[in-house]
C-alpha cells in the first residue's frame, strides 16, 4: 500500500527521486521513469492512454511507478507537471510539436526549399526546448564548476565530437586550461589517467551512447573526479554519474539529428565563463583599491 505523505510535493522533487532511484528500478519502470525526465509537458497534458503507448508499457505499469513513489495514483503525479513543469506558452509539448513536424515533413515531398524549411523548424523548436532543459541555475552551476577547475578536459566521439571539439578550442581561447581527449592511437584513457586532483572532465553524448565516452566518465568518477555531462537523458550513461548534467535534446527531421541546440548551449556555456573569467580581476583591482 502507497503512502501518499512520503510523495515528492514538487515535479523538482520527483524528478530528483527519478535519478536517484533509477538503477534499482525494472526495465519497464526505467522507460516510464526516462520517458517523464524527458517528456514533462506530455506526463502533463496526455492521458495516462496516450502516454502508456509512448512509454511502451501499459496503463497500469505508469500506476504502479506512480505508487512506487508515494502516489495514490498517476493522476496525482500528473498533477505536479501540470503545476511546476509544464511550459504555459507552450500548447503542445515538444514531442508532440516534433511528432507533427515529422507529420508534415513526410507530406512535402523532397523540395530543397521546403527541405530547408522543415530543417529551421526542427532546429527552432529544439532551441525553444533547451530553455526548458537547462536552469538558469545549472547554466550557473555549470560555469562555476569549470571556473574551478585547474584543467578542463573535454571528450565526445562520434556525432558528439564537434561539439566536444567546440568546447575545447573556445575554452582554450578564453585561456582556460583543457584537454581534448580525441582518442588518438587509442590512447584517449590514457589521457584521463593524467587527471589531477582539481580537474574536470566535460562529457557530451547522445543516445545510442558512444562506448569509449561511458568507459571515460566511469573511470574518472572512480578516480574522484567531477564530470560535467552534456547528454540527451539524466539517466543516460554519462549524465547518471555525474556531479552536473546539461540536458539537450535535438530535433530530428527525416531521421537525421541535428546538431543546433547542443552548439548554442555549448557557445553559452563558454562565452559565460569567459565574462565570468574577465570579471576576476576587476573584483580583485577593486577590493585592493
Amino acid at each position: 500500500m502507497s503512502d501518499a505523505s512520503t510523495a515528492p510535493a514538487t515535479a523538482e522533487q520527483l524528478r530528483a527521486e527519478i535519478v536517484r532511484r533509477y538503477e534499482t528500478l525494472s526495465k519497464r519502470l526505467k522507460q516510464i521513469a526516462r520517458y517523464i525526465l524527458d517528456e514533462p509537458n506530455d506526463i502533463a497534458l496526455e492521458t495516462l492512454a496516450v502516454i502508456a503507448a509512448r512509454c511502451g508499457v501499459q496503463p497500469s505499469a505508469i500506476v504502479r511507478f506512480a505508487k512506487s513513489f508515494g502516489f495514490e495514483g498517476a493522476s496525482q503525479m500528473q498533477r505536479l507537471f501540470r503545476d511546476g513543469l509544464l511550459n504555459n506558452n507552450a500548447a503542445l509539448g515538444y514531442s508532440e510539436r516534433v511528432r507533427q513536424l515529422g507529420e508534415t515533413a513526410n507530406n512535402n515531398g523532397t523540395d530543397p526549399a521546403g527541405l530547408l524549411a522543415e530543417f529551421v523548424e526542427g532546429n527552432t523548436l529544439a532551441l525553444q526546448n533547451l530553455m526548458q532543459t537547462v536552469s538558469g541555475a545549472e547554466m550557473k552551476a555549470a560555469v562555476d564548476v569549470i571556473a574551478a577547475a585547474e584543467t578542463v578536459y573535454v571528450v565526445g566521439f562520434r556525432r558528439s565530437f564537434p561539439v566536444a571539439s567546440y568546447i575545447a578550442y573556445s575554452l582554450l581561447q578564453a585561456g582556460k586550461r583543457t584537454i581534448f581527449i580525441d582518442g588518438v592511437a587509442g590512447l584517449a584513457m590514457q589521457q584521463v589517467q593524467a587527471m589531477r586532483d582539481k580537474d574536470l572532465l566535460i562529457a557530451i553524448s547522445y543516445q545510442p551512447y558512444s562506448e569509449e565516452s561511458v568507459a571515460i566518465v566511469e573511470a574518472v568518477r572512480a578516480q574522484g573526479h567531477d564530470v560535467l555531462a552534456i547528454s540527451d537523458s539524466l539517466v543516460s550513461p554519462v549524465a547518471k554519474p555525474a556531479q552536473h548534467v546539461l540536458q539537450v535534446r535535438e530535433s530530428e527531421v527525416r531521421k537525421f539529428r541535428s546538431l543546433s541546440a547542443s552548439m548554442c548551449l555549448a557557445q553559452a556555456l563558454v562565452i559565460n565563463f569567459a565574462f565570468e573569467a574577465s570579471r576576476k580581476p576587476a573584483k580583485r583591482r577593486a577590493k585592493s583599491g
